[in-house]
């Protein structure tokens, strides 16, 4: 019954991935450039890896360890790291990453999920209505600016608290009295070695 489970699981997330897929109408083109392609994904907690297999119309998921075009190993803490692309060849160096065989197809892949839009609007407003679809679109909007002005806030805060408080970075004018100071430092350094160039030669 355990070793259903993974299946069962991979099972109910193509066909959610399906749907997803299916609210993008620019889906479908990039899928057919990707149509052929395999990628694994190993974590190194789980004995089982995960393959994505493009074909023209869907992506289907398996679980196997037959030959792919491009592996990654990796594991659960170096996963949250993946998705800043800078952290990349630093994961790599390492070892937190390891890639086998042809990179372009996990980048083909990346920027396949990144390219995706799906229209959720679309597909709610056929349980809810246009209306009601429209109002809760509209209430995620301001909810999530809300949460954007309160992070930007809250950057806000722990700035000045980490340079006025607790005195952990200088503010802008302590870094420009700073710069000034090092300009007169270095001024006063060069006016020395011209008065003390006659006495070297």
């Amino acid at each position: 019954m355990l070793q259903l489970a993974p299946q069962l699981l991979c099972g109910l997330a193509e066909k959610a991935l399906a749907e997803i897929i299916a609210m993008d109408p620019a889906a479908a083109a990039r899928l057919q450039r990707l149509a052929g392609r395999q990628l694994a994904f190993q974590l190194s907690e789980f004995d089982w890896r995960l393959v994505l297999t493009a074909t023209p119309n869907s992506l289907l998921l398996n679980l196997h360890h037959e030959a792919v075009d491009c592996a990654i190993r990796s594991d659960l803490a170096s996963l949250k790291q993946l998705r800043d692309p800078n952290q990349l060849t630093h994961l790599i160096k390492k070892d937190a990453v390891q890639i086998d065989g042809d990179i372009q197809v996990a980048q083909q892949f990346s920027s396949f999920f990144q390219q995706l839009q799906p229209d959720w609007q679309v597909r709610t407003a056929q349980y809810l209505g246009d209306g009601l679809t429209h109002k809760l679109n509209r209430l995620l909007h301001q909810l999530t600016k809300l949460i954007q002005q309160k992070q930007q806030a809250l950057q806000h805060m722990s700035l000045e608290l980490a340079q006025d408080e607790l005195q952990l970075t200088p503010n802008r004018l302590e870094v420009e009295q700073f710069s000034a100071e090092v300009s007169q430092l270095h001024a006063r350094l060069e006016r020395l070695q011209h008065q003390l160039k006659p006495w070297q030669e």
